[in-house]
């Protein structure tokens, strides 16, 4: 059971979180509205030199599809350089550990997973990639990736402002993200996990004899650093294959909690980021949106905290059941991906907690991107309102027009089928047999996860590196691939339309009430719970009556 103690930890992780995103959010929307800030002395001159050498004009906006073409095409250029990288790294300098390029489909699937904000691993890093790959290769992507997800994000916003022009500028955006908001926060976040005791070094693996006189090789490198970017940028690939699981990646229970408020942070902010540039007079909008994302964050929560003093094999004991069910459901809710302990010691109702997090992705989703999918399902639960009251649904003073819920539907239908018939075609290939996945509740639970994991940029699985065949790799890419930008596409093809379209000062609906909240949170379960609750069902639900049902018997 929950102790008065753990429901205090768990008040006190999130309610912090909440207030540190409310305090930075001035500060972020200043980023994307060219707000004056103490910083632009310094920076000024570096990002106009940088706009200087690509060749960027700062005062030409963009319409939805070359921003959207423009951060695809820069996410596929740094791709294709962490390739090479990871594919001649064994010819590349530091490397003291001797490893060799990594295969094709591994590096094909890690670039892809890596670049999408995603970071599923099919590898172990301590023992597949050397220094240069894991700075110049994974930190170098989960940088990039996480500044185009909250471009996405802010773009969206700009399509909601009365009297936007256009959606801005991707390039600027994207270095602004850089340089005023992730490096700097990364620098801070390095600098607390190396005083918390995670290592940050160049010096190659260390043998050392033990009390008992037996040699063993202390794995150390440039972890306090990709640790910040994959925990504050909700990428969630490790430096080891074992992520936050590993003492040197997470040393104690104080870094522990470090690391999960360093997930909620940027996620968020992003909801207040969306009231403070609304302006003034629609700055609570952000209140359902905030509402309705810990509303079902709750939800997830108390799913997950039933069974949390169960410990399956595998469990980390120095943070226990609850606070690994609790990360998980986090890591699972900000699209995060990371893991503090293995999937396998988790709970059915752990699980099922996960899944409920990455297949709604608004609780509240990854930067910039859960505000995209947030505002979807506002747009779909306006719609049905509308039907419900006979009124022109509305949002904003807008109306919604038939074509933006189509657009919605289509972008959410995207996830039931890149996530259900991959899950089918590695039962029905033997690609699950091939990797000693059983034909049971259990097997079909694995794989569910790894295509939901893989489609909703989350990244955590149970295969880990006994996936690293070419069909799981080529597999899962495609996944991730489509997961990742197709939706951002049609929801900013929605967006698009919306700028300049006549607003009326009457409000037909009130969308930032707790009664709108209530029933965003509403429509949310139905949409989920009626597409997949079927194959839960025939997952972490059965495996759970399996479990009781031996139990009993």
């Amino acid at each position: 059971m929950i102790t008065i103690l753990d429901a205090a930890y768990v008040v006190a992780i999130l309610g912090g979180s909440i207030l540190a995103a409310k305090a930075i959010a001035p500060y972020i929307a200043k980023i994307y509205t060219h707000g004056p800030s103490r910083l632009d002395r310094f920076l000024d001159p570096v990002e106009n030199g940088v706009y200087r050498l690509i060749g960027v004009d700062v005062h030409r906006g963009m319409g939805w599809k070359e921003y959207f073409l423009s951060g695809l095409l820069v996410n596929l250029v740094q791709m294709a350089i962490a390739f090479v990288i990871l594919t001649f790294q064994g010819e590349l300098p530091l490397n003291p550990q001797g490893f060799s390029g990594v295969r094709w489909d591994l590096a094909l699937n890690t670039v892809i997973s890596i670049g999408t904000n995603t970071n599923l691993q099919h590898y172990n890093g301590e023992t597949t990639l050397s220094y240069l790959s894991q700075m110049s290769a994974i930190q170098f992507l989960q940088f990039t990736s996480a500044a185009t997800g909250i471009c996405m994000g802010v773009a969206m916003i700009r399509c909601l402002l009365a009297g936007s022009k256009d959606l801005g500028n991707f390039y600027v955006d994207f270095v602004r993200s850089l340089t005023r908001l992730l490096i700097p926060f990364c620098l801070v976040a390095a600098v607390v996990l190396v005083a918390l005791g995670v290592p940050q070094s160049l010096n190659g693996y260390q043998t050392i004899s033990t009390v008992t006189g037996a040699s063993q090789m202390i794995l150390i490198g440039p972890i306090a650093s990709l640790v910040s970017i994959m925990q504050l940028g909700t990428n969630g690939g490790g430096y080891f294959g074992a992520n936050s699981a590993y003492p040197f990646q997470n040393p104690s229970p104080v870094s522990d909690v470090f690391e999960i408020c360093l997930m909620l942070l940027l996620p968020t902010a992003l909801i207040f980021v969306f009231g403070e540039m609304l302006g003034p007079e629609k700055k609570r909008e952000y209140r359902p949106i905030l509402v309705a994302a810990y509303s079902l964050f709750a939800i997830d929560l108390a799913i997950g905290f039933i069974p949390t003093t169960t410990l399956g094999p595998g469990m980390e004991t120095r943070f226990g059941g609850f606070f690994s069910a609790f990360w998980t459901v986090v890591t699972t809710a900000v699209t995060t991906g990371s893991v503090n302990a293995s999937l396998y010691a988790m709970h059915p109702f752990v699980i099922l907690a996960a899944f409920m997090g990455m297949l709604i992705q608004a609780t509240p989703g990854g930067k910039g991107v859960g505000l995209m999918y947030m505002i979807m399902f506002i747009i779909i639960t306006v719609f049905v309102v509308g039907l419900m009251s006979g009124r022109t649904p509305e949002y904003l003073g807008m109306k919604i027009t038939a074509r933006d819920v189509k657009l919605v539907m289509v972008a959410f239908l995207i996830h039931p089928l890149v996530i259900l018939v991959p899950t089918l075609v590695a039962f029905a290939s033997g690609a699950a047999a091939q990797i000693g996945v059983s034909m049971n509740a259990s097997g079909f639970t694995q794989v569910l996860y790894e295509f939901t994991s893989a489609a909703s940029n989350n990244g955590s699985d149970f295969f880990g590196a006994s996936a690293n065949t070419p069909f799981w790799n080529i597999s899962t890419a495609i996944v991730i691939f489509v997961g990742r930008y197709a939706p951002i596409a049609i929801l900013l093809a929605m967006g698009g339309s919306m700028i300049g379209r006549k607003r009326s000062p009457e409000v037909g609906l009130k969308t930032d009430s707790l009664l709108f909240s209530g029933v965003l949170v509403a429509s949310i379960l139905i949409l989920v719970v009626l597409t997949f609750f079927p194959f839960l069902a025939v997952g972490p639900i059965l495996q759970y009556l399996h479990g009781q049902a031996n139990f009993l018997g």
